[in-house]
């Protein structure tokens, strides 16, 4: 396995997949696309309550994406206009947002556990017109001045409800307000913090989507259709739950087993009742899966698992050897995607077509279509295969821009149409990928490099630490030090210093941890990135 390298001039380097292009249909939007051939599976389950075991059909879906946006035309939402998501892993999730769509609206997904001066900030960027909402996040927007409408049996006084507006649209008549979507078109506004940190509009088109979609799932032949039932935990608000596993699966015509939060034990009895086969999920999971003795507790053996994809966060190769250990036979994927490239860009494929499965730690190779290189930050000319710099992606996935941010734009699209992900990795001579971390994260410890994510895979190969976060602190003389919180086992016995030694017996002098913290918990976002700015300004202001 391998890449095509063009070199356009002497010191440039462009990489390209070793399979061909895909077709993307130029007159599908996303909602036609995903729905294609639904009527062959109009009585197979799409998506069902991993706990009330309450689900719906495909024929279900496929007529209530239609009813809804029906009736979002009939009370006037029109082509372009945002609607802002705010909801937990729910079973009509998918066809809210296709719905959404399908009407011509753009679908922005907010996290409902987000503060109401987080979300009213989301709702004022994205100048959306409508929210849409639950009963117990109600109170976050009701001041806000907008209609809303409340999915779910429990009523909130002056709302729309979601089942009577579905019932409506039967006799509503929409024809003379009936517009036409195209695929370049918006579809969707995801917020995303970039390469920059603060949370910008990204904005994604049918095009963009059904773009990816062609890409990642290339591997995927008529013997997989319908056969696939998938872990829906990951937050459908996130680029990764939207496109990755909602949109994904609706096209393969599989099933979503759907959970609306993390729970140890309702992760394993979920994935055991309802034989789940395929399971995208975060590395806090995979930790948890292999270090607390509650999966202990159930009969692995009756496990129908067949593989695991991780991605938004990186992997430590201690807890990967530790997952095979405990886990045999279940294939781990590492892929590599960001909001704005519509998801996924790296991964893997289904090794009986050939398109093999990546070295251990790598997060994949090129998938087809994609353009890809690897830049120095400092000089920005591209370089060859083994050596780090900058991911850079260029291809019909790439976002049209960060909603009306010029400057965040050109900051992250450059000129030729390159989108420079924040993220630093290298290709290998097969074609593999590998991500090291990312720029802003990268410590500058005395002129030297060091990489937060190889110091928390060596702290997490002591027996007595459950997790561990690094984060670069300002210092007088090197310019920065590596700081670390770290979670120890309830029966631990070693001390900070003694977990400081650890480490430095493991690296190079510069890589140290030069001060360290005991802490109950490490703070993490929805998808499982670690909140390292929220832990450097506590290390700051405690001068831990």
């Amino acid at each position: 396995m391998g890449t095509q390298v063009q070199s356009l001039h002497q010191d440039e380097h462009i990489f390209r997949s070793l399979y061909p292009p895909v077709q993307v249909p130029d007159d599908l939007t996303l909602p036609d696309f995903v729905l294609q051939n639904a009527e062959k599976y109009s009585e197979k389950v799409a998506f069902v309550d991993a706990v009330t075991g309450k689900g719906c059909t495909y024929g279900e879906v496929t007529r209530d994406i239609r009813r809804f946006a029906k009736a979002l035309r009939s009370i006037g939402l029109r082509k372009g206009r945002v609607v802002v998501v705010m909801l937990p892993n729910i079973i009509e999730y998918g066809i809210i947002a296709l719905g959404i769509m399908s009407a011509g609206g753009v679908f922005s997904g907010a996290n409902p556990a987000s503060h109401a001066s987080e979300i009213k900030k989301q709702v004022e960027t994205s100048e959306a017109t409508l929210i849409i909402t639950d009963a117990s996040n109600h109170m976050k927007v009701n001041d806000l001045g907008l209609p809303v409408i409340v999915v779910g049996e429990e009523r909130v006084e002056g709302s729309m409800y979601w089942d009577e507006l579905l019932e409506a649209a039967e006799r509503a008549n929409t024809d003379i307000i009936n517009e036409v979507v195209q695929q370049t078109d918006l579809c969707a506004l995801p917020f995303s913090s970039g390469t920059t940190g603060l949370s910008k509009g990204v904005m994604l088109t049918h095009r963009n989507i059904v773009a990816n979609l062609s890409s990642s799932l290339f591997s995927v032949g008529p013997e997989m259709i319908g056969q696939v039932t998938i872990l829906g935990l990951v937050p459908f608000f996130h680029i990764y739950g939207l496109t990755g596993i909602c949109c994904a699966t609706i096209r393969n015509k599989g099933k979503v087993v759907v959970m609306p939060k993390y729970e140890l034990r309702a992760f394993m009895n979920a994935l055991i009742t309802h034989e789940i086969t395929f399971a995208p999920i975060v590395p806090p999971i995979i930790l948890g899966l292999v270090k607390n003795p509650i999966v202990d507790e159930f009969d692995l053996s009756k496990l129908k698992l067949r593989s695991i994809m991780t991605a938004a966060a990186p992997l430590a190769p201690e807890i990967l050897n530790e997952f095979e250990n405990k886990f045999p036979g279940i294939v781990v994927q590492e892929a590599y995607g960001m909001t704005e490239h519509s998801c996924i860009t790296i991964s893997h494929g289904d090794p009986r077509k050939g398109h093999g499965i990546a070295k251990r730690n790598s997060v994949g190779f090129i998938l087809p279509n994609l353009e890809v290189k690897f830049v120095d930050p400092d000089t920005g000319r591209s370089l060859p295969k083994n050596t780090p710099g900058e991911i850079c992606v260029r291809s019909q996935c790439v976002m049209k821009g960060y909603y009306k941010n010029e400057h965040e734009t050109a900051l992250t699209i450059d000129k030729d149409g390159w989108l420079h992900t924040g993220d630093v990795g290298y290709i290998d001579d097969d074609g593999d990928v590998f991500v090291v971390d990312r720029i802003k994260e990268l410590i500058k410890y005395k002129g030297f490099q060091v990489a937060p994510a190889e110091l928390e895979g060596v702290l997490l190969t002591h027996p007595s630490v459950e997790d561990a976060a690094v984060v670069g602190l300002p210092d007088a003389e090197a310019g920065e030090i590596p700081g670390a919180w770290v979670v120890m086992s309830p029966e631990a016995k070693e001390n900070e210093e003694d977990i400081t030694n650890y480490v430095a017996s493991n690296v190079a002098h510069y890589k140290k941890v030069r001060r360290l913290q005991f802490v109950d918990t490490i703070p993490k976002s929805p998808s499982g990135k670690i909140m390292r700015r929220l832990i450097k300004d506590k290390m700051v202001a405690n001068r831990i």
